[in-house]
């Protein structure tokens, strides 16, 4: 895979560690509000979330890094313990299904050692590892099946269905049904 210096991003700084801080508080407070105090759930999600549209669910529990950069369209379900690595931004279009235990990374390591592992990493003030992030896309209209994986850099096209258990490493045309790993559009939606 090739990389570009803009892919690479700092993941223990004291500003980084701070988002995934605030993150896990606003997760777990979600997951202990009350599930019929629709207010104070949405009011949550607000504050977690880059933007959030009408009539969206997100049930729990719930797991992201920052959620400033998740961004939900309208009439959106995110079924329970789904997990969004949002290093990049992920971005939800309308009327979206999402099952449960759905993970989306925008976020990966080199496979090369070379370029995976950091040299004198201590005295550079880093972590030991490279990570690499690119923004994650579901377009309108899209059903994303139980237990599927999406990688760093995919877009999943509208009105289009990814079969449960499917592991998405490449983009995903509009209107077809995509199952597998690696996931594949087997079947073109009219």
């Amino acid at each position: 895979m090739n990389y570009d210096i803009t892919d690479f991003m700092e993941t223990a700084d004291a500003d980084t560690l701070g988002m995934i801080a605030r993150a896990r508080r606003l997760t777990r407070e979600y997951y202990f509000a009350d599930y019929n105090d629709i207010q104070k759930r949405q009011q949550i999600l607000r504050e977690l979330l880059g933007s959030i549209g009408e009539n969206v669910a997100v049930d729990t529990p719930f797991h992201c890094d920052y959620g400033k950069n998740i961004f939900v369209g309208d009439d959106v379900i995110i079924n329970m313990n789904c997990t969004f690595v949002d290093n990049k931004p992920i971005r939800i279009g309308n009327r979206v299904l999402i099952a449960s235990n759905v993970q989306i990374y925008t976020s990966a390591h080199p496979v090369s050692v070379k370029e995976r592992l950091v040299p004198d990493w201590k005295e550079a003030g880093t972590t030991f590892f490279r990570t690499f992030a690119r923004p994650v896309e579901i377009k309108d209209n899209v059903w994303i099946g139980g237990g599927s994986i999406i990688l760093a850099g995919v877009t999943i096209g509208e009105n289009s269905v990814i079969g449960a258990g499917s592991v998405v490493t490449r983009s995903i045309p509009a209107n077809c049904v995509a199952v597998g790993n690696p996931c594949k559009c087997v079947k073109t939606i009219n």
